[in-house]
């Protein structure tokens, strides 16, 4: 029978790993395989133009305390999936809570004026340093000098 530190060690385990399975790049990309160059055409301030990372410390707390409860309930392999499923709910509700918490960020749109002509827009969290006139490149849905 695990000890109550063993259980917590195991979903905070469990918990870690699916974190690092959800990092990704925090930004929203318009077009994130799109690469190219071109001009900067515009800057526009964008309240709300950025989507939170979604992986915050209700996402953390809520798995942990989902954890805990579901080890309460059953016993052997029952308590095992109860524990791993309450870990997962408990993480799935701390993460709507927080996101309802938090809401989205501001961000900055970049209209780029492409080499053949064409326009692309790509929404980052802040400026970098580019202003209208800069010639960039887009790689990955990022924008580089």
């Amino acid at each position: 029978m695990m000890s109550m530190l063993a259980k917590l060690k195991w979903v905070l385990g469990l918990l870690a790993v699916l974190g690092l399975a959800g990092c990704e790049s925090m930004g929203t990309r318009s077009n994130p395989t799109y690469s190219g160059s071109g001009v900067v055409q515009s800057i526009e301030f964008v309240k709300g133009g950025i989507a939170g990372s979604g992986l915050g410390l209700g996402t953390v707390v809520g798995g942990v305390v989902g954890g805990i409860l579901g080890s309460q309930v059953g016993s052997g392999t029952g308590q095992t999936v109860a524990t791993v499923g309450g870990a997962a709910a408990g993480a799935y509700v701390g993460h709507q809570l927080e996101k309802g918490k938090t809401g989205t960020g501001d961000g900055y749109k970049f209209t780029i004026r492409m080499d053949d002509g064409s326009y692309q827009t790509v929404t980052q969290a802040t400026t970098g340093n580019f202003r209208v006139g800069d010639k960039v490149r887009i790689e990955n849905g990022a924008l580089y000098r």
